[in-house]
């Protein structure tokens, strides 16, 4: 089983630099994409519907252009739920929760997560929001593994973790993205026990970033971040193949990032 995810700045951009060609091709199992930017309405037949998958959208409630997620799913799922249930989080459409109850897809039931988390800016009152978004969504994961769940979370998670995920990290260390509660919540998370799936495959590998500044063209000099990730929990980590950074694939400032399970 193979699961893309990609923040492709635009999805109806992304459609016409070939992204969602690409997508087609390569054909994984479920696909998912962060900062869409769109209301499904939005988009053309063949991009809201494409031959042999379920889509699924969250976007912005407040304003179009903004935020949004999409999964597309080979599998139908059990159930899904677009959020925390909490309306200041949910309004800005960064979250979907696919469940899947039959054990048949992966041996065990699992809910696949896709998050578009926010991005803090220069505005300490958006690193308040960002912080407490993080808070409610771990709260939320570790409520899922307690009703029997295992865990597979996504997307752009708009930090790096440590100073080997980002090129520059003392230039960045009072930046937010790199800022120390930021990089604390991911050791939370790992605390509780999910595993950041790339770094753990490969703990010494650098220069391995998913997001580059397009307007100092750092992607050519590859002056970049990790900011995009799979997260699962432990009981799947004996069936986790291979995670990868598709870094030569274009389309978004961000590239993709791949997990293979079986």
């Amino acid at each position: 089983m193979n699961i893309i995810s990609w923040n492709v700045n635009g999805l109806r951009a992304n459609v016409k630099k070939g992204g969602f060609d690409w997508f087609l091709q390569k054909s994984p199992d479920f696909m998912c994409y962060q900062e869409t930017k769109a209301h499904p309405e939005q988009l053309d037949a063949g991009v809201r519907n494409p031959l042999g998958y379920h889509s699924y959208f969250d976007h912005s409630k407040e304003k179009k252009g903004y935020s949004g997620v999409a999964i597309y799913s080979k599998n139908k799922a059990s159930n899904v739920e677009y959020g925390f249930g909490i309306e200041e989080y949910d309004k800005e459409g960064r979250f979907i929760a696919l469940f899947f109850d039959d054990k048949k897809i992966l041996g065990v039931k699992f809910v696949l997560i896709n998050c578009y988390f926010p991005n803090a800016g220069t505005d300490p009152e958006r690193l308040v929001f960002k912080m407490n978004f993080y808070d409610e969504f771990l709260k939320y994961i570790n409520k899922q593994r307690k009703n029997g769940y295992e865990i597979i979370f996504c997307g752009d998670v708009n930090t790096a973790h440590n100073e080997i995920d980002l090129a520059r990290p003392k230039a960045n260390e009072n930046h937010t993205g790199f800022l120390p509660q930021e990089r604390e919540w991911i050791d939370q998370v790992i605390n509780d026990g999910y595993i950041d799936i790339f770094r753990h495959t490969n703990p010494k590998k650098i220069a391995a970033y998913t997001w580059w500044d397009m307007k100092t063209f750092a992607r050519e000099r590859n002056v970049g971040w990790r900011i995009d990730y799979f997260f699962i929990s432990p009981a799947l980590l004996n069936k986790a193949k291979k995670a990868s950074i598709l870094n030569t694939i274009m389309g978004s400032d961000h590239c993709p990032i791949e997990l293979i399970l079986d």
